[in-house]
């Protein structure tokens, strides 16, 4: 799975006109399944997005995490992660998951980021959404689990 993490001072999704997750201070979480993807790399990918620290310290250095700092966590599907990019002017998909299993595991860590974290939102799979976020920075990760 992929975790394109991102610092926020705040960050919205809004579908249909209405928003349906927000955060303040924390991390938005653009998230990505690949084909090979299972419960068990959603499991490791939650435990890096809680425990990353990118959040700084009283010296100024980033070693806090979300956890450490009581932010928000804002996860949202973004199938485009999953795209191979590598050849021509146009993205492949083949290395992304079929999406009912992207579904699946999306489902699965919210599930498990809810069961863990006390302040999470997230977008709605497969819907256009629109993001609206302010990096705090800006501080940008792509985690792979």
């Amino acid at each position: 799975m992929i975790g394109l993490l991102q610092r926020v001072t705040r960050a919205s999704v809004t579908v249909d006109s209405r928003i349906v997750g927000a955060i303040d201070r924390g991390v938005l979480v653009f998230v990505g399944v690949e084909r090979q993807d299972n419960e068990a790399r959603a499991d490791r990918l939650l435990e890096r997005l809680l425990g990353y620290r990118i959040f700084s310290d009283a010296d100024g250095k980033m070693n806090l995490s979300v956890r450490d700092v009581s932010g928000g966590l804002l996860l949202v599907p973004q199938f485009t992660l999953a795209a191979d990019t590598t050849k021509g002017m146009c993205p492949s998909f083949t290395p992304a998951a079929d999406p009912e299993t992207g579904r699946r595991l999306f489902d699965h860590l919210v599930n498990q980021a809810h069961q863990a974290y006390p302040s999470v939102s997230t977008g709605i799979f497969g819907a256009d959404m629109q993001v609206v976020l302010t990096n705090d920075g800006p501080v940008t990760f792509w985690l792979t689990a």
